[in-house]
C-alpha cells in the first residue's frame, strides 16, 4: 500500500485564485481526478460566463426581445433553481438584476446618476423572463441574464462530483472562497478531522491584517461568504458594495459579511446573498433554513450559530 500523501492544486478559473486540496494514497488517482475536476469547472465557465461570447448566457441575452433560445436540461434545472431562490427571497435574489452594473462604477468610485439608474430599475425582475418548455426568452430589450450569483459554487459542487466519481474521498475545493469538503482529513495524525477553514474578517485590524475573523471546520459540505469588502467605494464616509437590492438599485448596508455552511456551496453561497440583501431581517430568516451562520453586521457585532475550532493544523484562508 503506498503511504499516505497531501496534495495541492492551485490554477485559475472564473477570475478567482482557486485550489484543490486532497488526502489519498494513490498519486496517479488524485492527479488524475483532479485534471477532471478542474476540466469541469472550466466547462461550467466556458458554458455559463457573460464574459463568454459562446456561453449559453450570452446566447440568451443577445436574442434579448426577440426570439426564444432552446436550453439544454442543465441549464433548464439553474433557471429552475433561480426561480426558487427569487421565491424564496421574496423578490431580491433576482438573477436579472445585473443590469443595474451599468450604473454603477466601482473602480471610479462615483454614485450613479439618479435618471440612469431609474431607467434600468424597468429591466429588472425575473416575472420578464418567458420559459415555455424548454425555451426561454427576456421580453425587455435590454434585459440580461447573470448567473454570476451562483455560478462559481455550482462549479465547486460539481468539481467535488467528479472528485467523488474518481473514488477520492478526502478533499477540499476552493474557488475563489467557495467551498466544498468531500470527507474530513484522511491523513494520518488528522484522520478524522474536518478541514480548517480561516474567514477572512471584513474590517481587519490594522495591526494583525492577516488575522481572521474565525476559523470553522468543515468535514462535509459547503460553505460560502458574501460581504461587503471585495468590491466596494467610500463616498463621504458611506460605503457603497457590489451587493444590489434588485427592489431599489442601491447596495446592502446592513451587513459587513455573512457565511454560510450548508449541504453543498450552490445553497451556501446563495443563502448567504440572500442574507446579505434581508437586512435586519437575516438571521430571522436564516433560522428557518437550518444552516449554521457567522454574521457580522455594519455596526461590527457578530452573530452565529456555527461551531468554531481554534486549531492551527491544516488551516485554509477564504
Amino acid at each position: 500500500m503506498s503511504r499516505w500523501r497531501n496534495l495541492r492544486f492551485d490554477f485559475q478559473a472564473m477570475a478567482s485564485p482557486c485550489n484543490i486540496q486532497m488526502d489519498g494514497r494513490d498519486e496517479h488517482a488524485m492527479r488524475r481526478a483532479v485534471t477532471a475536476a478542474i476540466s469541469e469547472v472550466r466547462r461550467i465557465e466556458e458554458k455559463y460566463s457573460r464574459y463568454r461570447e459562446t456561453s449559453i448566457i450570452s446566447r440568451i441575452n443577445r436574442a434579448v426581445g426577440s426570439e426564444a433560445v432552446e436550453v439544454d436540461s442543465e441549464t433548464a434545472s439553474l433557471l429552475n433553481f433561480a426561480e426558487q431562490l427569487w421565491t424564496l427571497s421574496d423578490g431580491l435574489f433576482d438573477i436579472t438584476s445585473g443590469v443595474l452594473r451599468r450604473a454603477w462604477d466601482f473602480r471610479k468610485g462615483r454614485l450613479p446618476e439618479a435618471d440612469a439608474l431609474k431607467a434600468l430599475m424597468p429591466l429588472v425582475g425575473w416575472l420578464h423572463v418567458d420559459r415555455k418548455g424548454s425555451t426561454v426568452r427576456l421580453s425587455k430589450p435590454g434585459m440580461e441574464l447573470d448567473f454570476g450569483g451562483f455560478g462559481k459554487e455550482y462549479a465547486v459542487d460539481c468539481a467535488a462530483a467528479v472528485l467523488k466519481h474518481h473514488g477520492i474521498e478526502h478533499a477540499l475545493i476552493n474557488l475563489g472562497g467557495d467551498l466544498y469538503a468531500l470527507g474530513p482529513r484522511g491523513f494520518p495524525g488528522h484522520e478524522g478531522k474536518p478541514w480548517l477553514v480561516e474567514i477572512q474578517h471584513p474590517r481587519p485590524d490594522t495591526t494583525r491584517p492577516e488575522a481572521p475573523l474565525a476559523v470553522l471546520p468543515l468535514a462535509r459540505g459547503g460553505l460560502a461568504t458574501s460581504g461587503d469588502y471585495e468590491r466596494f467605494f467610500i463616498h463621504e464616509g458611506q460605503r457603497y458594495c457590489h451587493i444590489l437590492n434588485p427592489q431599489t438599485g442601491w447596495p446592502v448596508s446592513h451587513w459587513q459579511s455573512v457565511s454560510i455552511l450548508a449541504a453543498n456551496a450552490t445553497t451556501a453561497g446563495a443563502l448567504s446573498t440572500i442574507a446579505m440583501l434581508k437586512g435586519p431581517e437575516a438571521i430571522t430568516w436564516l433560522q428557518t433554513q437550518n444552516v449554521r451562520y457567522l454574521a457580522v453586521r455594519h455596526d461590527g457585532r457578530v452573530m452565529r450559530n456555527d461551531t468554531a475550532d481554534d486549531g492551527d493544523e491544516g488551516r485554509h484562508s477564504v
